[in-house]
């Protein structure tokens, strides 16, 4: 074994920062028996050094975050700062001074993950983001190098624990959304301001992710269909039951039938109780993977958290140690399929509508002739009526989202429809 440590600069000291300073001091043994070398925390950066870090030497602890990714001796520098500005430029930084990069930075990797991969790529450098997406459940490394002789054609998962765990509730107990959202607020599973969350912004992110590297095709942020779950009802849940299915809010990535283009989307949907996803309960994060020869693949277990995250960094932090012992670097960014994505309004599902509608003679077969005229396949109609009033509940056969578009909208100039009452997509047939 080398005796000479490997030097590690940590930026960012909350409470994933915090947890991974912590496990390699513990574990400094069994890491350094692991990599071949003892690993060594040779810096801390941090925007508040007066507060107290357990375990941290002070002596470690900067604010100039600049002056320790340039410092000639840094081997690894681990990123857990997130957001956009400082990190992209001091994780370009790094590189340029001859550092390896881990990080955990799913929006700043969903926007500009082709530059960071290209300096990388440039200065001979790994960059490793492991726990960018779901935490603690390897699902990067497998997608990357386990599957890499494979072809993907489908990730389908629950990829943020806040929603899921709103979501779940309401469904357990018939709470509704505000209701469910102010249980995970006080249990810490969401933050004073959800809107990443609840909005879809933190799952679009992390799909961007999942699709570039399932699809060797460069996804960012902006190509992800994002549709939040805000609007997501107790009523939605009781027709989703009535159906045999429940609710969550779901990252997709596709690949098209004729293999032409990829989509990427998240959004609500319905997806049957038979399903491995819809017994995804609490906090939990699970992704479904879809591949020509191995099949149905799945992977579940804690997606966020300190430990749960720093584990993830941890496991980066390992390989990227090895590579630069032996000189070498893992893989890279593989864009070479350059798939054009397509918009939403190409992706075929099935849907789910529910209508207010007159209760009187003849308003079913105006609904059909509507879905009819744009080409829409009616599967099952549910009608229920009293004093004058009906709600109607249409569930499609596969239909494109612009078709259902516009039935949608043909559907509101109806008088005998009063409203649309909501619409979900179903998936995981």
């Amino acid at each position: 074994m080398r005796t000479r440590p490997l030097k590690v600069a940590l930026l960012g000291c909350g409470v994933v920062g915090s947890e991974v300073a912590r496990i390699m001091t513990t574990h400094a043994d069994d890491l350094a028996q692991r990599i071949g070398a003892p690993v060594e925390l040779a810096g801390v950066a941090v925007r508040r050094p007066s507060k107290v870090r357990e375990g941290i030497t002070p002596g470690l602890v900067t604010t100039d975050a600049t002056a320790l990714v340039k410092r000639g001796d840094i081997d690894v520098v681990v990123e857990v700062i997130g957001g956009i500005e400082p990190a992209r430029t001091l994780i370009t930084t790094a590189l340029e001074h001859g550092a390896s990069v881990v990080s955990a930075n799913k929006a700043l990797l969903a926007q500009d993950g082709a530059a960071l991969h290209a300096a990388a790529e440039e200065h001979g450098r790994d960059l490793y983001y492991e726990a960018a997406v779901a935490g603690a459940i390897p699902l990067i490394r497998p997608l990357r190098e386990s599957l890499a002789g494979d072809k993907v054609n489908r990730v389908l998962g629950i990829v943020n624990g806040t929603t899921n765990f709103i979501l779940d509730k309401m469904d357990s107990t018939g709470a509704g959304y505000q209701e469910a959202l102010d249980e995970a607020t006080a249990l810490g599973y969401a933050e004073a301001d959800p809107t990443a969350d609840v909005e879809g912004f933190d799952a679009a992110a992390k799909a961007a992710i999942l699709a570039g590297i399932a699809f060797h095709t460069r996804v960012r942020l902006d190509d992800v269909y994002r549709e939040g779950m805000t609007e997501v009802t107790a009523a939605d849940f009781r027709s989703a039951t009535e159906m045999g299915c429940t609710i969550k809010l779901l990252a997709i990535c596709e690949r098209a039938a004729d293999g032409g283009s990829v989509t990427a989307r998240v959004h609500p949907a319905m997806i049957p109780l038979s399903h491995p996803l819809a017994s995804v309960r609490g906090a939990y994060n699970a992704v479904f993977v879809e591949s020509d020869a191995a099949g149905q693949l799945m992977f579940y277990g804690p997606g966020a958290g300190g430990s749960p995250t720093a584990s993830a960094v941890l496991g980066d932090l390992v390989a990227v140690c090895r590579n630069r012992l032996s000189g070498a670097t893992g893989p890279g960014e593989s864009a070479y399929a350059a798939l054009p994505v397509s918009p939403m309004g190409e992706v075929v599902t099935r849907y789910h509508i529910s209508l207010d509608v007159a209760d009187k003679p003849g308003v079913l077969a105006q609904v059909a002739t509507v879905f009819a005229e744009h080409g829409v396949s009616i599967d099952t109609v549910r009608q229920q009526g009293k004093d004058g009033e009906a709600s109607l509940v249409v569930v499609t056969h596969r239909a494109s989202d612009a078709s259902l578009s516009g039935t949608v909208e043909a559907l509101r100039k109806l008088d005998t429809v009063r409203g649309v009452a909501s619409i979900m997509r179903v998936e995981g047939e």
